[in-house]
């Protein structure tokens, strides 16, 4: 029988927290200001958009702790059994003078206003305890996830370029922290289940995967939380009650990725910018994409198991994945099924999947030589932002110049992610040509009657996913790189 703990416990800069009184939707951001008078962390957006609130989270990953920029305004207390949250307060350099990375900024001008300065602050010493001499790109992708509507981020990247001339990562006193945190963590992560509260104000921290499946049979009434990127929303935004929840995102057996010869195995809980490595290996094509989910942030927080979960017609990752012909593991206790990634959407807001049962993970296979893939993203914002719509392509041509195979699948056409298949059957067994492609793209509409709202008109959706279809010709056929070398 599982043995449970009363308390959620961990360390908040230098001290360790117990507590036996929190909340379902208590956010961290909250708790530090209101609770700690930490008040460093701003709100900004309430909806981990602006990155004001960013602070550092540190879990033991084998005998490591790995720390990730992370935004306090939705991430919930409950979550944080077994870390070290590190604010902006816990900053400091030897004898009393700024840290490198706030002496950088000082130096070089990048603040005005200052309410966005400590969550820029956060973020690059994250990266910079990483990754003391970081290239302009490596700089910009870890500010994504950080908006500043004074300074302009010129100088702020400046400021990033220069934090090694003020001291080295091994200087920094959580660099010699680590030692002694390392035990504590371990102290903290007993193997317990960690249960606070009763009925809707209900608590739990399962001890294992074994024990959340178990958990999750016998209370099926219960919200799942991992990376709280889409649940987060729903308490600062809509307001929502959550309670009973079942925190999940320590669970290491959630964090595997299993490769072969002919396929990647995610499970549930590997966040994006832990996927990332392995997907742009296996997937070249898809880094672009991966790289354009929302920003540093919400990647360190937001799983592929949770994006895939909740069914959101727009999620960036399911129609790669259905392209791809990827599978979904479920499980309920101890029996697992598995099915096509295609068939878990059945409507909006309705998936396949039962009381009690849980995605385990979703295996992806290899591309097989000889076909080509690609996925784009449409979006207002480049950077940071939802899709408005997003296509994944992918074909296989003979020797003999015929379209052998093709699968194409498209998220915010439709009330689900949904293949193409009327434009799929248009182009197999027809030669890969400007004119099969052309007779392609007028049957979209038999796939598709796409909806008008804040990101796009119904027209604008169809227009633009009949357009990949041609971009994806052109990139195929080496006729698009040209035209972008040529447009440059």
């Amino acid at each position: 029988m599982t043995e449970v703990s009363g308390a959620i416990r961990f360390i908040l800069n230098n001290q360790e927290i117990s507590l036996t009184d929190v909340k379902p939707d208590t956010t961290l951001l909250d708790w530090l200001r209101l609770d700690r008078r930490l008040r460093g962390s701003k709100e900004g957006c309430a909806e981990g958009d602006c990155g004001a609130c960013t602070v550092l989270i540190g879990r033991l990953l084998g005998e490591e702790i790995i720390y990730d920029s992370v935004t306090a305004c939705i991430r919930f207390v409950g979550s944080l059994h077994g870390s070290h949250v590190v604010t902006v307060e816990h900053l400091r350099g030897k004898d009393g003078v700024l840290h490198p990375v706030q002496q950088a900024m000082v130096d070089h001008h990048g603040s005005q206003c200052g309410f966005c300065t400590p969550g820029f602050v956060m973020s690059l010493y994250g990266l910079w305890m990483r990754d003391p001499e970081p290239s302009q790109t490596a700089i910009e992708k870890a500010l994504q996830g950080n908006l500043c509507r004074c300074t302009g981020y010129a100088p702020i990247i400046r400021a990033a370029k220069a934090i090694s001339t003020y001291g080295a990562p091994q200087g920094d006193p959580l660099w010699a922290e680590r030692i002694a945190l390392k035990g504590k963590i371990k102290a903290i992560t007993d193997g317990k289940r960690v249960e606070i509260g009763e009925g809707a104000e209900r608590i739990v921290v399962p001890a294992n995967l074994d024990d959340f499946a178990a958990f999750y049979e016998a209370n099926p009434g219960a919200t799942i939380v991992n990376g709280s990127t889409d649940v987060g929303l729903w308490v600062t935004k809509q307001m929502r009650s959550i309670g009973p929840v079942v925190f999940i995102n320590h669970l290491q057996e959630l964090k595997r990725i299993a490769e072969n010869d002919s396929e990647v195995r995610f499970y549930a809980g590997v966040s994006y910018s832990e996927a990332l490595p392995v997907m742009a290996a296996n997937f070249p094509d898809m880094g672009e994409l991966w790289n354009r989910i929302a920003g540093e942030q919400i990647r360190n927080m937001g799983t592929i198991g949770g994006n895939i979960a909740n069914g959101s017609p727009i999620g960036d990752t399911p129609p790669p994945f259905i392209a791809l012909g990827a599978k979904l593991h479920l499980r309920r206790g101890e029996h697992r099924r598995e099915i096509k990634l295609e068939d878990y959407f059945i409507a909006y807001g309705k998936q396949d999947r039962q009381p009690g049962e849980f995605v385990e993970s979703v295996t992806i296979p290899l591309l097989p030589v000889g076909e080509q893939f690609a996925c784009y993203k449409i979006s207002k914002r480049r950077e940071e932002d939802i899709s408005t719509l997003c296509g994944a392509f992918r074909v296989f041509v003979n020797d003999h110049g015929m379209v052998g195979m093709a699968r194409i699948a498209f998220g915010g056409m439709a009330a689900t992610p949904k293949r193409a298949k009327a434009v799929e059957a248009a182009l197999v067994g027809r030669p890969w040509t400007q004119e099969t492609v052309a007779a392609a793209m007028a049957v979209f509409g038999e796939d598709y009657q796409p909806i008008s709202d804040m990101r796009a008109s119904a027209d604008y959706r169809l227009l633009t996913a009949q357009n990949l279809l041609q971009r994806f010709y052109l990139d195929s056929t080496g006729h698009g790189q040209r035209l972008r070398r040529e447009v440059a």
